[in-house]
């Protein structure tokens, strides 16, 4: 497949050491060379470093630069590239790139070198996220996930579901369009039941770790909650070791959400905290109680946090009732007081002098089944997208037992495992409509 040529700086805006810009395309080191002053770079082998400057349009010199030259398909898009190391100031970078422009070649778009390598069949769509997902890890653990996805680890995932679906989708067909063969199993509803729920059972496995890895990748959605005064900023600014929430002893202080991130155990945990829930005529207040609940709903974790130097009182029982269905960790601040509140299965902690926080990180760990996180097998699926269509692929295998239970016709069947099959196929991307192509890679980076 060919494609026109395209540039983009690679590197992050700002003055460094170098400046990296990539180009690719048809005839796109022969182009380039035009405007280089060195070695013939159409006689350079590949994978090759050559010094040398690239020139004006007056054939003075513009920039001394090095220049790798990278021959498809053994290159990241699979075509021939180029990619040039230039000082790296904001204005030879830019003015490198104009240079190249008056070339035959355009500006690329965001991720459409990423997306040339899959359309080029270099990367399937799952290596092809898991780049971004490198670039944009926040944690050790993620890094891993991601480099999985890079080393095809997570495709081989899907790549044996499906195979293990096509060998029983292919028997089904060979029953029914080669009758006269006598060697093919005959593939009952007895034989396809049992294979369809192994399947769905290791769907189950994998949906139940890829959750895990999806908070490892994206973050905890954690909002801190409780009625004014119990300490909910003050243990916020304890948490990020920061001043960052306004800390009074006057109750209603927090207005608004605060948001901020830590990392507990290579979990991520995306903090807010929000205004004290309560009945208030204060209209400013009000608003601030009302997103307080917009975010509890939206948690994934809730930390509810009550002051253990006072007995439990209404409002902290409607917020006991109102997470009760929730990820919830009970929180008893301000330990280093007297002790008032008599309730059980709670984390005490003092958020003035940070005793029991051991405790709380463990049991946000335990919560998340993520206490194990060291040790734990990071090759299954953390990409929303990915995850939504095995369980797609699950509700397909589901309607073959209904089917089976109603005693349908086999070649029923093979229309649910098709499905299910078509369903883990789009997680690689071999089977994708151009437009969400590019919504997908639209999210990527320019250079990229």
């Amino acid at each position: 497949m060919d494609f026109d040529r395209i540039v983009a700086i690679s590197t992050a805006y700002g003055t460094a050491g170098i400046s990296v810009i990539r180009m690719s395309g048809v005839d796109i080191i022969p182009t380039f060379n035009q405007i280089f002053k060195g070695k013939d770079l159409t006689k350079i082998k590949s994978h090759t470093v050559v010094y040398g400057h690239i020139l004006n349009s007056d054939q003075t010199i513009l920039d001394e630069v090095m220049v790798t030259i990278l021959k498809g398909p053994k290159s990241f898009t699979a075509e021939d590239m180029v990619e040039v190391s230039t000082h790296g100031g904001i204005l030879i970078t830019q003015k490198v790139l104009e240079r190249i422009l008056e070339l035959d070649v355009r500006l690329a778009l965001p991720g459409e070198f990423s997306q040339r390598a899959y359309l080029n069949g270099r990367i399937d769509l799952v290596e092809a996220e898991s780049i971004m997902d490198l670039i944009h890890a926040k944690s050790e653990q993620a890094l891993k996930i991601a480099n999985l996805g890079i080393q095809k680890e997570t495709s081989r995932l899907i790549k044996e579901l499906k195979d293990k679906l096509l060998t029983i989708i292919a028997q089904i067909e060979v029953n029914i369009d080669y009758p006269e063969y006598d060697d093919a199993v005959v593939m009952s509803k007895e034989i396809i039941g049992p294979k369809t729920r192994e399947l769905i059972d290791e769907i189950d496995v994998i949906l139940k770790e890829s959750a895990k890895n999806q908070f490892i990748r994206e973050g905890v959605k954690t909002a801190i909650v409780g009625k004014p005064n119990v300490g909910k900023s003050s243990l916020l600014n304890a948490l990020i070791n920061e001043e960052k929430a306004i800390v009074t002893d006057i109750a209603g202080t927090t207005r608004d959400t605060i948001e901020a991130m830590i990392n507990i155990g290579g979990v991520t945990l995306n903090l807010i905290d929000t205004a004290g829930i309560r009945d208030t005529e204060d209209i400013v207040e009000k608003i601030g109680v009302d997103r307080s609940k917009k975010a509890l709903d939206d948690a994934v974790l809730v930390l509810l946090v009550l002051d253990q130097s006072k007995a439990l009182t209404k409002e902290d029982k409607e917020l006991l009732e109102l997470t009760k269905h929730k990820k919830r960790i009970i929180i008893a601040n301000k330990s280093d007081l007297p002790k008032a509140l008599m309730l059980e299965e709670v984390i005490s902690i003092s958020a003035l002098t940070k005793d029991g926080f051991k405790d709380l990180e463990k049991a946000i760990l335990k919560l998340l089944s993520l206490e194990d996180i060291e040790e734990r097998d990071f090759n299954y699926l953390s990409n929303a997208r990915h995850i939504q269509k095995v369980k797609e692929a699950k509700a397909s295998l589901l309607q073959v037992l209904d089917s089976i239970a109603l005693d349908m016709p086999v070649d029923v069947y093979a229309i649910d495992l098709t499905d299910a099959w078509h369903d883990l196929s789009e997680i690689l991307g071999e089977r994708y409509e151009n437009a969400l192509l590019n919504e997908l890679f639209s999210k990527f980076c320019l250079g990229k």
